[in-house]
């Protein structure tokens, strides 16, 4: 079976790579040259633990092929998979428009029947719109199948090979069939493979990215009423989450949720809504607590140091909306640092993967270190916002000589505050005493 995956983004580069693993031929297109022309020569533009190798293997093996030729890819697959991004409008709406060049583009090429599989997270209806864009130029039978990812960035390749389950959204047997055929490798230890029709799948991605930001909302809201009547967030995760109705993940709080996925999904979910005049009350809180928290961390700074931080340095570890990724879309440590650099202050930043993506959006306004320590180097505070492991372990003695006000903000809760502040460090956390 061939084939053809559009789009080489995170989503699309992850699911043709790990189909390749699996042992079929897959051909990657994307219409950016460099990109290709990167890839081909071994250059992976994203940072996925696991992933560069998995590459490196099925092109060599001849199974992975990367190419700007998308009529070529589209006429000799079998199953065409639809990734390209979905990036959100204004208005909070997600742009499918290049789903829909995407699917004219398979009506036109195909030249034999052909699945279209739907990978990119789209709103509920867009199968049917998919359906028409084909269809317009079809010459051979096809089918349209919704088979949204849940991947999450730092574990996609896990994630992929080892998924909780599969949704799939189809309306017949044939393409039922062909998925079942695909997947038939990844449900052999038991996990199950969900069919629907289109439009449940396509609900369920979105129900399932705003319930996690619901969870992650809540958390941090819960945080604040922790500071104000004393009680500890992380005793209250813990007794939580110990709940098997509830479970434990997705109850640290911290400095609010980032990514491509969490909030671009939830704006996406409540438009959707409004669009059948329907307001979604705990979707909207979620997005506005996100939005309060992000600011927080900023805000503990400037109560402790006056509204002016001229002349102050701020050392920043972790800018990447979380660990194990260099994705920086609607990252935190940008609203914490516009902040910063709003009152005055200098910031100097580490990050172990994200500085080069950091660059492009900052460019010059803050300084990138090579290393922790250099971050920490003169400055009046460290600020911890992302909780790369490398930064758990801290030599106490070594950073207090180096900042030059030993104030350490923990936006990720951590460390241990008891051993932090007996190092004589005044420490700052979320939703702890």
């Amino acid at each position: 079976m061939e084939i053809c995956v559009v789009g080489t983004g995170y989503v699309g580069l992850v699911v043709g790579t790990c189909m390749a693993d699996l042992g079929f031929r897959v051909t990657c297109v994307d219409r950016d040259a460099v990109k290709i022309e990167g890839l081909n020569q071994g250059r992976v533009p994203i940072y996925e633990p696991g992933l560069d190798a998995l590459i490196r293997r099925n092109v060599r093996e001849g199974r992975l092929i990367f190419t700007t030729d998308a009529p070529t890819a589209i006429a000799a697959a079998d199953v065409a998979y639809i990734a390209v991004g979905t990036p959100g409008l204004d208005d909070g709406r997600a742009d499918i428009s290049g789903v829909l060049s995407v699917a004219e583009q398979i009506g036109r090429h195909m030249s034999r029947p052909i699945i279209a599989v739907v990978k990119s997270t789209v709103p509920v209806g867009t199968a049917d719109a998919v359906r028409e864009a084909v269809g317009r130029h079809a010459r051979f039978e096809f089918d349209v199948v919704s088979n949204p990812e849940f991947l999450k960035e730092g574990a996609a390749v896990q994630d992929f090979k080892k998924p909780d389950r599969i949704v799939v959204g189809c309306s017949t047997q044939r393409a039922r069939d062909v998925v079942s055929r695909l997947y038939k490798g990844l449900v052999r230890s038991g996990k199950p493979i969900y069919f629907m029709d289109n439009r449940s799948a396509e609900l369920t991605k979105y129900a399932a990215n705003a319930m996690l930001a619901t969870k992650i909302s809540f958390m941090n809201e819960l945080s604040r009423l922790c500071e104000r009547v004393g009680a500890d967030i992380e005793m209250v995760r813990k007794g939580t989450g110990s709940d098997s109705r509830i479970g434990p993940r997705f109850l640290f709080a911290g400095a609010g949720y980032g990514g491509s996925c969490f909030p671009k999904d939830v704006n996406a979910l409540i438009e959707t809504a409004r669009g059948v005049d329907l307001h979604l009350s705990i979707a909207s809180a979620v997005v506005a607590v996100n939005e309060e928290q992000k600011h927080v961390l900023a805000n503990r700074v400037i109560a402790h140091f006056g509204e002016d931080l001229s002349g102050l340095r701020m050392g920043i570890w972790g800018l990447a909306f979380k660990p194990e990724t260099d994705d920086m879309r609607e990252a935190p440590s940008l609203v914490i640092i516009e902040r910063l650099l709003a009152a005055g202050a200098t910031v100097v930043a580490y990050d172990p993967e994200a500085g080069e993506s950091a660059r492009r959006v900052l460019g010059d306004r803050i300084s990138f270190a090579s290393n922790p320590l250099d971050a920490a180097d003169g400055a009046d505070a460290l600020l911890l916002v992302t909780e790369w492991n490398e930064f758990r372990n801290l030599d106490l003695d070594d950073l207090r000589e180096r900042l030059r006000q030993p104030v350490i903000f923990d936006g990720r809760n951590i460390y241990d505050a008891e051993n932090l502040r007996s190092g004589g460090f005044t420490y700052y956390a979320i939703g702890r005493p």
